[in-house]
């Protein structure tokens, strides 16, 4: 595996239209007084690639492979793992996808191969493309997914579909968190928030 080879984000053309599709496949939550913390895990195809995000804490495994499993696709099956940040909420079962390229702010990394990426506006996949969109922590990404259905946005920019909490208590920066967000908000249809279902983007 070598470094890609990469075109300036204002010259790239995105690749001739396959299907490309988005599913929440495990809505994320946060309960008992913070006690108990599912994340929002997903699942993108894009022609022949095969991306889950943000495989986190959930109560049982089985509630991230049943699923993909009903979809006719085996953990061994995934090609990349987007991780929206290094929170543990975010990132506990990314072990379940061994053949898979993990993707985070920083690098690609698969097997014991450490490589570097494209940075912000990266094209991870054909109609898959990277963010770095700082807020929730200083090393947050955001997968950008240009698909059949609309533009979607896998972020943790926001907690929750009813965008609360407005002020995140973890930001180091809220400025730079409302500057990121709107960013987001000024391209995506659909938003796939960090625990919580999608919410849809007026203008």
């Amino acid at each position: 595996m070598g470094v890609l080879e990469l075109t300036p984000s204002h010259e790239r053309a995105y690749a001739p239209r396959m299907t490309t599709t988005v599913e929440l496949i495990h809505p994320g939550y946060i309960r008992d007084e913070g006690q108990r913390v599912g994340s929002s895990v997903s699942l993108i195809l894009d022609g022949s690639a095969i991306v889950v995000a943000d495989p986190g804490l959930v109560a049982s495994q089985a509630l991230i492979v049943d699923p993909l499993a009903s979809r006719g696709i085996s953990p061994g099956d995934v090609t990349h793992v987007f991780l929206s940040h290094h929170h543990p909420d975010h990132t506990m079962n990314a072990g379940l996808f061994a053949n898979a390229t993990v993707v985070d702010f920083w690098a690609r990394y698969q097997a014991d191969w450490w490589l570097d990426h494209g940075g912000d506006g990266w094209q991870m996949t054909d109609h898959t493309q990277l963010w770095l969109t700082p807020g929730h922590t200083e090393e947050d990404a955001t997968l950008v997914i240009h698909a059949d259905d609309g533009v979607y946005a896998l972020t943790h920019l926001w907690w929750r579909q009813d965008r609360t909490p407005e002020k995140d208590p973890y930001a180091p920066d809220q400025s730079i968190l409302d500057a990121q967000r709107a960013r987001v908000l000024a391209i995506a249809d659909i938003v796939i928030p960090g625990h919580g279902e999608p919410f849809r983007v007026t203008r």
